[in-house]
């Protein structure tokens, strides 16, 4: 019975896993794409496009956390009914899935996302773009280990800094 409840698990957390890897495979590879992308810098520094360029960047990234990636799941705390809790949106709080089977590193709690993601900017854009957390290792589950290209991990940056 123990078993089917690895199983189980694995297998949920392969599909999340899963379903957020496609952002970067639908996307060019960031070598292709460097004179034309947009960045946080080059959204700033543009003449004309100025504030145009950023909410550009902010609502591609903004579409990226909510309806890819998905992260209100986590770290947004949850109402009675169970409803991500606006007022409070990806501000952290307690982990919201619970695992079928003892594990030693489980989380107890999300980190905040809103304002100011944990880490520095470079260390973030690394999680997201290679899956290697600002410790060197790895996010604990059920953090999926991310391949966003450079430019989809800057828009979420960017998106997560205005709230």
């Amino acid at each position: 019975m123990r078993n089917r409840y690895r199983i189980v698990f694995t297998a949920l957390f392969g599909f999340v896993a899963w379903a957020c890897v496609p952002t970067a495979a639908r996307t060019q590879t960031q070598s292709t794409k460097t004179d034309s992308r947009i960045t946080p810098a080059t959204a700033r520094s543009s003449r004309g496009a100025g504030k145009g360029a950023d909410r550009a960047l902010v609502e591609r990234g903004r579409y990226i956390v909510e309806n890819v990636a998905m992260c209100e799941r986590c770290h947004t705390p949850r109402d009675e009914h169970g409803n991500a809790d606006r007022g409070r949106w990806l501000m952290g709080g307690p982990v919201q899935t619970r695992v079928t089977y003892p594990v030693a590193s489980w989380p107890q709690a999300e980190p905040r996302l809103a304002g100011a993601p944990p880490g520095t900017d470079e260390e973030f854009i690394r999680l997201l773009t290679t899956g290697i957390s600002r410790t060197g290792f790895p996010p604990r589950a059920p953090m999926p280990p991310f391949r966003m290209t450079r430019g989809d991990a800057e828009a979420v940056l960017a998106y997560l800094k205005s709230l």
